[in-house]
């Protein structure tokens, strides 16, 4: 199913809408390689549904994403924005956190949505991460984990 085509008002408006996760008390699951936790979310009108998943794998602690998608009714879903641990090379952000978010060009082109990434030192932790994600995207229903430290030079 295409993507469609979002303008970068629309893209501001998911952001910033009010949304709560409606089960907090998700478990974590083991998978190959890596554990993973789903949660479910909604905005303010229980109408628009978003899901926000948190991965790990069980070899490399730097080895995280936690990610924000929408799920409209009948179209595909869009992947607002992943936060990424530093365990990977992407482009010129090497081994560093970084952060991808879902911009008009991206889903013009074809592209994954979320393709460009900027490099961040707000978090080391899939908790920092998360706890980043609910910030940004004004996410209640869950306990803030608390903020990781500032990278040290």
């Amino acid at each position: 199913m295409a993507t469609k085509l979002y303008s970068e008002d629309e893209l501001k408006e998911l952001r910033a809408l009010p949304k709560r996760v409606t089960n907090p008390g998700a478990r974590w699951v083991e998978k190959p390689g890596h554990r993973q936790r789903n949660f479910q979310v909604v905005a303010g009108d229980d109408e628009t549904a978003f899901a926000i998943y948190l991965r790990q794998s069980v070899i490399d602690d730097h080895d995280f994403s936690c990610g924000i998608a929408l799920l409209p009714p009948g179209g595909a879903r869009l992947t607002l924005a992943r936060y990424n641990g530093p365990s990977h090379i992407h482009g010129d952000i090497e081994f560093r956190a970084h952060i991808h978010f879902a911009t008009v060009q991206a889903i013009a082109t074809g592209k994954k949505p979320e393709s460009e990434a900027e490099e961040t030192d707000r978090f080391t932790t899939l908790d920092g991460a998360l706890g980043c994600l609910l910030e940004d995207f004004r996410v209640g229903g869950i306990e803030q984990p608390a903020p990781d430290q500032g990278r040290l030079q």
